[in-house]
């Protein structure tokens, strides 16, 4: 029989080379897929970024952007299933380049590793309460800057305005009676900075178009998307994250040739 000492000398060693060869295996996953420091490094807590899409969520024109249709009844059938009618810009949802490019990525073809990024959440939600009108613009991409650092590569750059609060009624989009929506969004000067002078892959709104209502060029689309970078609208839950330092999980769906589409969007903190 082996001797008592032995046997706790030879479990150590054993949990020894177990938890050397996890720390390895991890750092190897990371390394193969490119996973950004954040993910790495790990997160304590998921916060749910997306809306819940039914018929009665606004969108930007205003028609309904989905329709669910029962096709199976547990009752009769032993199981439920349904049927959607899906608009693509409909609720919390990406804007592929696309979208507003004649030759740019689709849905299906953003790389799986930009969908996986560090968040930077520019908050401009005391401004907006007093102008439905604002943008964010190259001021204060360099306030952010200036207070937490520089946009890492791959990264999603937010607007946090609190118009998310909003998305339960016809506040979501702030017609006027003219038919004029009005509510924040990025200016394309904006769009132009984080192009040339960082390695954003990412744009994110908690309203319903990465331009501001009153636009009607979508000077912001143009700038953005053409360069194949995407965006994501109608995000929620910026109140719940920092400024820096969660990273964004962002459930892109992937039919082929798409300009976007609903996502369910995740952010790790």
């Amino acid at each position: 029989m082996c001797d008592v000492r032995v046997m706790n000398k030879v479990k150590e060693r054993m949990l020894s080379r177990r938890d050397v060869f996890a720390a390895g295996a991890a750092a190897a996953v990371a390394t193969m897929s490119g996973a950004p420091p954040a993910v790495a490094g790990g997160h304590g807590v998921v916060v749910d970024m997306t809306h819940v899409l039914d018929d009665g969520f606004p969108t930007y024109f205003g028609t309904p952007g989905i329709t669910i249709s029962r096709v199976n009844d547990f009752a009769e059938d032993g199981f439920n299933a349904f049927a959607l009618d899906l608009g693509e810009h409909a609720g919390t949802h990406v804007d592929a380049p696309l979208h507003f490019s004649e030759d740019g990525q689709a849905v299906n073809e953003i790389p799986a590793r930009n969908l996986v990024c560090p968040l930077c959440v520019v908050d401009v939600a005391a401004r907006a309460a007093d102008d439905p009108d604002t943008q964010v613009t190259p001021d204060d991409l360099s306030e952010w800057i200036g207070a937490n650092g520089e946009i890492p590569d791959g990264a999603c750059v937010a607007m946090h305005s609190g118009w998310a609060g909003r998305a339960g009624g016809d506040g979501f989009r702030n017609a006027d009676d003219g038919g004029v929506m009005h509510f924040p969004g990025f200016h394309a000067e904006s769009a132009r900075m984080l192009i040339e002078e960082t390695g954003a892959v990412a744009m994110a709104v908690d309203t319903l178009s990465l331009d501001h209502g009153p636009s009607r060029n979508f000077a912001t689309h143009h700038v953005w998307l053409p360069s194949n970078r995407y965006g994501i609208e109608c995000l929620a839950g910026l109140d719940r994250v920092p400024a820096f330092g969660a990273t964004l999980v962002v459930g892109a769906p992937k039919h082929r040739g798409g300009s976007g589409g609903p996502a369910r969007v995740l952010a790790l903190v």
